[in-house]
């Protein structure tokens, strides 16, 4: 490999916040018109590493060049010019402008030193003909889909001339259809010239799409490898350091008494339609119970009239046969129900707020961590430390702010919080999303440990190979009701995939029979 042949060269990158080194001496060597991956677990460097290349950061030692040349990049507006784009895992658009609006921010073309709209609108067309990235320039960013965003994220990126686009996480909250679609885009912009960073850690993403993968592990750079010439089990042991295991071994699930009991319960969404349609479902104690599903058929309303977040138009809910709907949230969780949202930003941290205070948000109006009104923060970032420990949160300590953590630290400080409570009932709602290979073993290992003490537990995911690899039972949900009720050993991707799409449990027998 030579010099002229590479696109960027990042060599013995130090990035130090205080004592901690987020980078420790990594280098970064991609090709000219390529993929190149960057795998690590969450908290490894990645994001970092990306964020001092893009010009959000500056390194504390080490050097950059790009197309030979070294440079030196202390904002975002030099690593524009220098034709480094970054597409971020959240996006940074602004709802309420249009898809125009936001990609030309900043660059507006001007007439008379007005900005020139139909002009705007007229390259912003071009631009999404060239590569693929059909939009509607005149859309309301706060009205398309997640994947419609991303590629606004996109044409930002190349609207202003990137030739070096960043990636970073770019499928963990995409449907799969939206992931196969953006695939066929990343491979045409390589096609065209474009040299691609992939921060990742879907191992099959991987394989799909990069023809490079350069390991990072707790700040160091492992190695690089020719995908072509690895296994997805070599990668993950290589990010890892040890040998991973991809199925949670599991001895079979015994359900004893009923915890959660639902019956025809019916759930309106935001807009006065409703979501959930006379559904019914029970989970016992000493099992998993897994929602699969297409996003939007009803599971997070399911879950926010559970927990009391959204109201119960018809039906029950039950918790050891005694009705919980109606309740308050807080009188819920009081119940001994433990709930993880699907949304950690959004739904399960105060961003601002430290590891610690995180970690008290269910219990913190209790002794032994306040008494007669007043927190003590002697007991809270006592307990706290003790969760970190247990729960293998890294962090630098527990005083620093929930969102200085990567989002698999976050996660295991969220599930930390809810498992320590030792609830009856457990709701756990898109577990591993966006997660490493490691932290989702882990994660996988502790809703077993829940089951195997006699919790109930109800997992609602949209990865079908979480839901077969966890679950004792799996309730499909289409169009706000359960399709059908099947077990992981008897059923299939395929026979999921079906019921998802609304067939009926008539229809599955049907096919087990012809199949015969």
């Amino acid at each position: 490999m030579t010099t002229q042949t590479l696109a960027i060269e990042m060599k013995k990158i130090v990035k130090q916040f205080g004592e901690f080194r987020a980078n420790d001496g990594i280098d970064l060597a991609v090709k000219a018109g390529t993929i190149h991956a960057l795998l690590g677990e969450n908290g490894a460097g990645k994001s970092t590493l990306m964020n001092i290349l893009s010009g959000l950061l500056e390194q504390t030692s080490g050097e950059i060049l790009i197309n030979g040349e070294e440079v030196s990049i202390s904002n975002p507006t030099i690593a524009n010019k220098l034709g480094i784009g970054m597409v971020h895992q959240h996006f940074m658009l602004i709802k309420d402008f249009t898809v125009t609006e936001n990609i030309v921010l900043g660059n507006e073309p001007k007439k008379a030193g007005i900005i020139d709209r139909s002009k705007a609108e007229k390259e912003i067309i071009e631009l999404s003909q060239k590569y693929g990235l059909d939009v509607n320039p005149n859309a309301k960013v706060a009205d398309i889909s997640i994947g419609m965003q991303q590629r606004v994220e996109i044409l930002k990126t190349l609207y202003r001339g990137a030739n070096i686009l960043i990636f970073d996480e770019p499928t963990a909250v995409l449907t799969p259809q939206e992931i196969d679609e953006l695939i066929k885009i990343m491979k045409s912009l390589t096609a065209e010239g474009k040299s691609i960073i992939l921060i990742t850690h879907k191992l099959d993403e991987i394989k799909a799409v990069a023809q490079d993968c350069t390991v990072i592990r707790r700040g160091k750079s492992i190695g690089t490898v020719d995908v072509a010439s690895v296994t997805e089990q070599e990668l993950a042991d290589m990010m890892v350091g040890r040998a991973v295991s991809f199925k949670t071994e599991k001895k079979p699930g015994s359900p004893k008494e009923l915890v959660l009991s639902i019956e025809n319960l019916v759930v309106k969404e935001k807009r006065g339609l409703e979501a959930v349609k006379g559904l019914s479902l029970e989970v016992h104690a000493g099992e998993v119970v897994g929602i699969a599903g297409i996003d939007g058929n009803g599971q997070s309303e399911l879950i926010q009239a559970i927990t009391g977040l959204s109201k119960v138009e018809e039906g029950s809910v039950k918790l050891k046969g005694k009705e919980i709907s109606g309740f308050r949230p807080r009188a819920i969780t009081e119940k001994n129900i433990g709930h993880v949202p699907e949304d950690r930003h959004k739904l399960g941290l105060i961003l601002e707020m430290s590891v610690a205070e995180n970690i008290a948000l269910q219990t913190y109006y209790k002794e032994p961590l306040s008494s007669k009104g007043l927190l003590n923060y002697k007991n809270i970032n006592e307990y706290a430390r003790n969760l970190i420990q247990e729960y293998d949160v890294r962090t630098v300590n527990e005083l620093i702010p929930v969102k200085a953590l990567s989002g698999g630290n976050q996660q295991k400080a969220i599930i930390a919080r809810e498992v320590d409570r030792n609830p009856d009932l457990l709701i756990v709602a898109q577990p591993t999303r966006g997660l490493d290979v490691g932290a989702i073993e882990y994660i996988h290992k502790r809703l077993i440990e829940q089951r195997d003490k006699g919790k109930a537990v109800l997992l609602i995911s949209f990865e079908l190979d979480e839901i077969l690899n966890v679950s004792d039972r799996i309730a499909v949900m289409h169009d706000g009701q359960i399709s059908g009720v099947v077990l992981p050993e008897e059923t299939t991707p395929q026979e999921l995939g079906l019921l998802m799409a609304g067939k009926t449990m008539e229809t599955i027998e049907k096919n087990r029979q012809e199949s015969c």
